[in-house]
């Protein structure tokens, strides 16, 4: 059961873990309920943030039901990039039941590894051709 757990190496803990993705944003996966803050780091793991603040989401219930969703789908799907991640809720989260609060997320997690990839490729491309002795 090693590979269902939560360790805090997955999770950003400190106000300057988050300063640094929000202070160099590299990846954004906008939706309708959710953005999505993304940064690569040296860790060779993704590690998640989360905020949800009680202006969108007025009662404790409902920020702790989509917290709990949102660990459990980054939990289940392992095949992140180094990014450390944050997550920060929008307004009408409530009207989310749980399946489609599942299906929203994994949905945002194939389009950040997609525009993380997207990323990545121009750099390697960009370093072949300087290499190359064209200018």
């Amino acid at each position: 059961m090693k590979a269902l757990t939560f360790p805090k190496s997955s999770r950003l803990l400190k106000p300057s873990d988050y300063g640094k993705v929000f202070d160099d944003v590299q990846l954004r996966v906008p939706h309708r309920h959710f953005l999505i803050l993304a940064t690569p780091n040296t860790l060779g793991h993704a590690r998640i943030g989360l905020v949800f603040s009680k202006k969108n989401l007025k009662l404790a219930v409902q920020r702790n039901r989509v917290k709990r969703r949102v660990r459990e789908t980054f939990r289940h799907e392992r095949e992140y990039p180094a990014l450390d991640i944050v997550v920060l809720g929008r307004r009408g989260l409530t009207e989310l039941d749980n399946a489609a609060l599942n299906a929203t997320l994994t949905e945002l997690w194939a389009r950040l590894r997609k525009k993380n990839r997207q990323l990545q490729k121009p750099t390697t491309s960009e370093l072949s051709g300087t290499g190359k002795g064209t200018g």
